[in-house]
């Protein structure tokens, strides 16, 4: 196939070009509006405990979990003219949209209730809306409300908060974000390419496919969204990523044409052998890449599925498009291939020679990992403990949920939030629903004796059921918070004066869940502790099989690659070894604040899909380069042979990783650095956890490309000499039958 696409691409080099950019358009018309159709969630678990309990309240009880808050600030407080004219007008514009389910307000609740909804110094009171629609509507809806509704007037000042709204603007700032982040990666990625590359020309060829990736995947990702949801966070990654590999793979096509061409090779002959050699290793790692992207769809939240179907469909256009693309282009470019080159301009402007041709063992690449190799195990080791020691934060981790503070200080949603976890006595975030269901002859007693119960909880701080309010065991009054009955199902509001996500709050969740119910009742919890803990236990429980299928997919890969059983287990370990520094490292920035958190808001807490989803992508990645490098460093070891005599074999086995990384160490860490480039510009994003993600992206690519392929795959291949390409008897001949190589044979 590889040798087809070449000969079509000599022959037919403008006809290629010109259909892509066909299909190019096409895919930009239909999958550029596809942000209109993603949505801001995807972090709950749809089968969890709190899911259910949530469907129950929206469906039985008419409560929400999609709320839409108004803060209305006035100077004289909220029982002024001016507070209840804006108020009112807003209850009013709220009870007339068919999107609202529920009002309350601070000037509309029983006083019992109302209190809550004022703060400390009555200057500020609240209004709640819980809107229909689920994640995807209810952020439209949100948005329409809040632009007709916030409106200032007298002195009067009107916010527009609450998870619908912050759902609504972290759409807003994602798309945002994404202008941002291609204003910063594309014009830096593409002064390098042109250094990289060593022409003008050729560095626009990466650009193009690049391009085509990107507007592919967005295409498919606009059909997904008429079958299922699909994150907005995943055009972050789509632009990213396409880029990245987009340059990685016409990077090492390029290489290793001009590498054909310098060998004396004809310019027909030398595309042919490219696309049969690095075209191959192209496939083969996009493939490995892919796989691993694939294991999130594991995972019920559709914010990491949504990665999935990104990740895989970003791979599968780059190398398409580089495997066709790129030769046609190299075909017609011919001799401009090298044209405007700004490293030749640069020499003659320095004065300098033209570089000649050097020897593998004059690279610098050859002689620093000789280097290596001759000081293994000291080495190693000081990298290993180095590694280690930047991972140890990691073991500190706690889990956390996304709330508000993703956002900068100036979105309204985030300022409602700081003015409720601040102004207010009671913070509603806290709030646990318990959810009755199935339970026969329920009445307002039985609820009384569990409600009861559940306020001698430590750290309830009150209980609101049906027939009351209960503090310590007592009933102190009427309801303060939402409560209802309805047939067979109840619910309570529990309010708490623990910390969310704190070991405290775990312990009070855990005894909440042990006070038993009379009767047969179903109990079952909504609330964010209880999201967070649900989201947590089923990220946890699917890691298992997550980890151990992308080590299947590694260790089946690259066998059929090396024909070793050693070569994938080191792989993984190093990976996973590199991934962990890299955990460390956000733990310590972010959970912790050190460096300020860069400029995001410190919860204390991480988002648990970030860590899992950044395992899954960069674990790909690393693979990606592991093929590049092992690729070759095994068609070096097959040329030189396999000398029974351990001397040779130890000299064979360290001269082919020497010439594998004199040859591939200039290719990886050139691909390494602009697709840094591509993931750092994420940390210009002002959604907080879309900034660790694009930092852990930047640090884990960085760390792989520099420690692990130039230190620590020398000193272990070092080190275990000819077992490298061990492997039992059967797998041998396995290997022979179905075998891959870089060279074909």
């Amino acid at each position: 196939m590889l040798h087809r696409i070449a000969t079509l691409a000599i022959a037919a080099p403008r006809r290629i070009l010109g259909l892509a950019a066909l299909v190019m358009i096409g895919a930009g018309v239909f999958g550029v509006p596809v942000a209109d159709h993603l949505s801001a969630g995807g972090f709950d678990d749809p089968s969890s405990q709190s899911s259910r309990a949530t469907a129950v309240l929206r469906d039985t009880f008419h409560q929400s979990d999609q709320q839409l808050l108004f803060s209305v600030t006035a100077p004289e407080g909220t029982t002024s003219t001016a507070a209840r004219t804006a108020a009112t007008h807003i209850v009013d514009g709220l009870h007339a949209s068919p999107h609202v389910l529920s009002v309350t307000s601070a000037w509309s609740a029983p006083a019992s209730a109302a209190s809550a909804l004022v703060s400390r110094d009555g200057k500020t009171g609240l209004i709640v809306a819980d809107l229909a629609g689920g994640e995807n509507k209810a952020q439209k809806y949100a948005k329409q409300l809040a632009d007709e509704l916030t409106v200032d007037q007298e002195g009067v000042t009107v916010r527009a908060g609450g998870s619908a709204m912050v759902y609504s603007q972290v759409n807003d700032q994602s798309e945002r974000d994404l202008v941002r982040m291609e204003s910063i990666a594309v014009p830096l990625s593409f002064v390098v390419l042109v250094w990289v590359f060593g022409g003008l020309l050729a560095a626009a060829v990466p650009a193009i496919v690049g391009m085509f990736a990107i507007l592919g995947t967005l295409s498919v990702l606009r059909l997904i969204t008429y079958a299922t949801d699909v994150s907005i966070y995943a055009l972050n990654l789509t632009t990213a990523m396409g880029l990245a590999l987009a340059i990685d793979y016409t990077l090492l096509i390029i290489s290793r044409y001009r590498e054909e061409l310098a060998e004396g090779t004809v310019r027909e002959l030398a595309l042919v052998r490219t696309m049969v050699t690095a075209g191959r290793t192209v496939l083969f790692s996009a493939t490995t890449v892919a796989l691993s992207m694939s294991a999130m769809v594991l995972f019920p939240m559709y914010f990491l599925k949504s990665f999935a179907y990104a990740g895989v469909a970003t791979v599968a256009f780059a190398a398409t498009s580089a495997i066709v693309l790129t030769p046609a282009a190299i075909v017609l470019l011919g001799d401009r291939l090298s044209a405007l080159d700004a490293r030749r301009l640069l020499r003659r402007v320095l004065r300098r020679p033209e570089p000649e041709r050097r020897q593998a063992h004059q690279l610098f690449w050859y002689r620093s990992t000789r280097f290596v190799m001759r000081r293994s195990v000291p080495i190693g080791l000081a990298v290993v403990a180095l590694l280690l020691l930047v991972g140890a934060p990691f073991l500190g981790v706690r889990w956390g949920y996304p709330d508000d503070r993703v956002l900068p200080v100036s979105a309204s949603s985030r300022q409602v939030g700081d003015e409720l976890r601040n102004d207010f006595v009671d913070d509603t975030e806290k709030a646990l629903q318990v959810v009755i269901t199935g339970a026969t002859n329920l009445n307002p007693h039985q609820l009384s004796h569990y409600a009861t119960a559940l306020s001698q909880v430590p750290d309830v701080s009150d209980v609101s059921a049906p027939s009351g309010t209960y503090v310590g065991g007592r009933l102190v009054g009427p309801p303060t918070g939402p409560t209802g009955m309805s047939g067979d199902s109840a619910y309570l509001t529990v309010n708490s004066v623990v910390a969310l996500y704190s070991d405290d709050s775990e312990n009070q969740l855990d005894a909440l869940h042990a006070v038993s119910p009379p009767g047969r009742w179903t109990v079952e919890f909504a609330g964010l502790a209880q999201v967070n803990r649900d989201s947590v236990h089923s990220i946890i429980s699917r890691i298992p099989w997550v980890l151990g299928l992308i080590a299947v997919i590694t260790f089946g890969l690259l066998f059929l690659l090396t024909g070793s059983v050693v070569l994938p287990v080191k792989a993984v370990i190093l990976n996973v070894l590199s991934l962990t520094a890299t955990f460390g490292a956000l733990v310590w920035i972010f959970q912790e604040g050190h460096l300020g958190a860069l400029g995001t808001t410190s919860t204390g807490t991480i988002v648990a899909n970030i860590p899992i989803l950044l395992f899954c992508i960069a674990f790909g990645l690393s693979m990606d380069y592991e093929v590049f490098l092992v690729s070759r460093i095994r068609e070096y070891w097959l040329e030189l042979g396999q000398d029974t005599s351990a001397t040779n074999s130890q000299a064979a086995n360290d001269e082919s990783v020497a010439l594998g990384l004199a040859y591939t160490g200039r290719v990886i860490t050139a691909a390494a650095l602009i697709m840094a480039i591509s993931f750092a510009a994420l940390t210009a994003a002002e959604v907080s956890f879309m900034r660790m993600f694009g930092l852990g992206l930047t640090i884990a690519v960085l760390v792989d490309a520099t420690v692990v392929r130039m230190v620590l795959v020398p000193a272990f291949m070092h080190l275990m000499g000819k077992w490298n390409w061990w492997a039992p008897p059967p797998l041998v001949r396995l290997h022979q039958r179905i075998g891959i190589s870089e060279s074909g044979g």
